[in-house]
């Protein structure tokens, strides 16, 4: 069973994700960590599952985030 939204979010707040205010419209929402350049927009509600584009985006993160470490 895929993960949800909610789990995908928290996973982010834990990594030292935030998320951005007053960024994103609708139901786009912006998160961004200190360390990296790119953001990652999450653009589902939370009962809906993480798409494969959105999973890959974290696991690219989390490297960066090793490498630079």
């Amino acid at each position: 069973m895929p993960r949800k939204i909610r789990e995908y979010k928290a996973e982010l707040l834990s990594l030292g994700f935030a998320e951005m205010p007053n960024r994103g419209k609708g139901s786009h929402r912006v998160w961004k960590h200190s360390e990296l350049k790119d953001a990652i927009v999450i653009a589902y509600k939370d009962g809906e599952d993480v798409p494969r584009y959105l999973e890959k985006q974290l696991k690219q993160a989390i490297q960066q985030l090793e490498e630079e470490a």
